[in-house]
């Protein structure tokens, strides 16, 4: 029995997946690294010399099958709404703007009580984004909140305590998708006016129906710069290198 058929096929991980596709928009310097080993003893990877006599590498058909395979895998598992919030912080990205997802901001929100006018609350915006510059009070930061199922978007408009806190932060816009039908789930009309309303139509561009109105406080306060410096903005990548680095184990 040959040592290649006596040794377990390697355990392939979102690492292999983020090397292969690198290798396969470079020239193919090898690192000559455990990872790369692991691709050239799974054939994803082969080695190439030229009439020089320097040796890089190159993905093989089964390479470029597995990474398809990897795409399509990830793409299936990301739930529209997933799908639908990576999107807008993309586009946000793209924009030149610094975008996060998965925050949780806290924001004050008025309370009706003349004695205490104010509470403190936590908000977890969808997508939440800033302007990259060195000056605060130009930094104009907005909440994106992802809807796409028309129930969730009902019981959302219902929540006023939960505008004000995203308007405590900043702009707040509603990004509607659609149904199994492709229809908007929700009409421009229904968003109440200080919010603007962003509506996604299939694999296509984010279309503004309604600019939402600008808070009155430019900057951002001390606590919400404390929580940005400790999360890691949203790189502007493709469809498919976001897809590869959500590659599961």
């Amino acid at each position: 029995m040959s040592v290649l058929s006596s040794t377990a096929a390697p355990e392939l991980t979102r690492a292999h997946a983020r090397r292969l596709r690198e290798l396969y928009r470079s020239a193919g310097w090898p690192s000559q690294d455990s990872i790369e080993i692991d691709l050239l003893a799974a054939g994803l990877l082969e080695r190439v010399r030229s009439s020089a006599g320097h040796e890089t590498l190159r993905v093989t058909d089964a390479g470029v099958g597995w990474m398809a395979a990897v795409l399509a895998r990830n793409r299936a598992a990301l739930s529209a709404h997933e799908a639908l919030v990576q999107r807008v912080a993309r586009e946000m990205a793209r924009a030149g703007r610094l975008a996060w997802t998965g925050l949780s901001l806290r924001a004050q929100v008025e309370t009706g009580d003349a004695a205490k006018p104010l509470r403190w609350c936590v908000a977890r915006p969808d997508v939440f984004s800033i302007r990259h510059t060195s000056v605060e009070s130009y930094v104009e930061p907005i909440v994106h909140e992802i809807k796409v199922r028309r129930s969730d978007l009902l019981a959302d408009l219902r929540q006023q305590a939960k505008r004000a806190a995203y308007r405590d932060l900043g702009e707040c816009w509603y990004v509607l998708g659609t149904d199994a039908h492709g229809r908007t789930i929700g009409e421009p009309e229904e968003i109440p006016a200080e919010c603007g309303v962003l509506l996604a139509h299939g694999e296509g561009k984010l279309s503004v129906a309604r600019a939402a109105l600008r808070p009155a406080r430019a900057g951002l306060p001390f606590g919400v710069w404390m929580a940005l410096a400790k999360a890691t903005p949203m790189a502007p990548l493709d469809d498919d290198a976001q897809g590869l680095l959500a590659a599961s184990n």
